[in-house]
């Protein structure tokens, strides 16, 4: 964008520049001279049908100076007609473009030379900027980037190829991809057979290490209900044991009622009984010591085994 701005500035100067230095008159009986006297014959154009190479721009590479497409003099003209250019908008807005451009020719070309020196001093000094920068730039990675993709769209695109040629090539392509597509099946089918047997392996290792489980639980399951069953068996003897323990006490005490009470204890109240009886013999053993006579004779007595 910045380029073709000043090569558009430039052009304008130029066409004010001639016609301010040559007559119309003059200009059109030249012209119209050096056409009659000129029979060499015209340049051709770019050929029919052919497309132009375009290279690629960087994008990434410093602004360059305004003396680059142009003299040192013109690039200071530039500079000058950039900053007239503003004045006469503001100064004159009612003048065109080619008004613009002509006045500031004509303050130009009235310019002393010492005026003129800073622009051209400012020309000189965006120059040096342009190189100082330019030299930074190259040595930068975008910079051989860059290189690297005007060397690929500076070279030759290969031959076209024939009908025929295109119509080999693509046969042999998709034999290659049908020899590539078979490999890849049987790769992929490989690997899942390799997978599948992985698996059935498992399977199996789990299979076996859940039947022995099994087992071990069958096992402790038998041991459990021969203990339950043993236990049943101890706890069905202890209970006959203690009725009949209950029965021989309820006889060997029947004749011996509680203190302060008259009730003889029977099979199903001797566990109170003997509890009350042992009461009043630890509580009071001062106090009840025919009491306690008579127990030990009739425990002496007794049978309990």
């Amino acid at each position: 964008m910045v380029s073709a701005v000043r090569i558009f500035y430039y052009k304008s100067y130029l066409i004010l520049h001639l016609n301010t230095s040559f007559p119309r008159s003059s200009m059109t009986t030249g012209g119209a001279s050096s056409s009659g006297a000129d029979t060499s014959p015209k340049k051709k154009g770019w050929p029919k049908g052919r497309k132009r190479r375009l290279l690629p721009k960087d994008s990434n590479a410093p602004k360059g100076p305004l003396s680059g497409e142009s003299g040192l003099h013109d690039a200071g003209y530039m500079l000058f007609m950039g900053d007239q250019r503003e004045v006469l908008r503001q100064t004159q807005p009612g003048l065109a473009f080619h008004e613009i451009t002509k006045l500031v020719a004509q303050r130009w070309a009235a310019l002393d030379q010492i005026a003129k020196t800073k622009y051209l001093e400012a020309a000189e000094a965006d120059k040096e900027r342009y190189q100082k920068e330019m030299e930074e730039y190259q040595k930068t990675d975008a910079y051989k980037n860059f290189l690297q993709k005007q060397r690929k769209a500076e070279t030759p695109s290969p031959p076209k190829k024939t009908r025929k040629e295109n119509g080999e090539e693509r046969k042999e392509e998709e034999e290659e991809e049908e020899e590539s597509s078979t490999s890849l099946l049987s790769t992929v089918r490989e690997g899942e057979l390799r997978q599948l047997r992985k698996s059935n392996t498992d399977y199996e290792e789990q299979n076996a290490i859940l039947q022995k489980h099994i087992e071990s639980m069958k096992s402790t399951v038998e041991r459990l209900e021969s203990e339950t069953s043993q236990q049943r068996s101890n706890n069905a003897a202890l209970q006959q044991h203690i009725e009949t323990l209950r029965r021989t006490l309820a006889r060997a005490f029947i004749n011996l009622p509680l203190p302060g009470s008259e009730a003889a204890p029977t099979e199903e109240t001797i566990d109170s009984y003997m509890v009350q009886l042992h009461s009043l013999i630890v509580n009071n053993p001062q106090q009840h010591q025919g009491l306690i006579q008579t127990v030990r004779g009739i425990v002496s007595q007794l049978a309990l085994t």
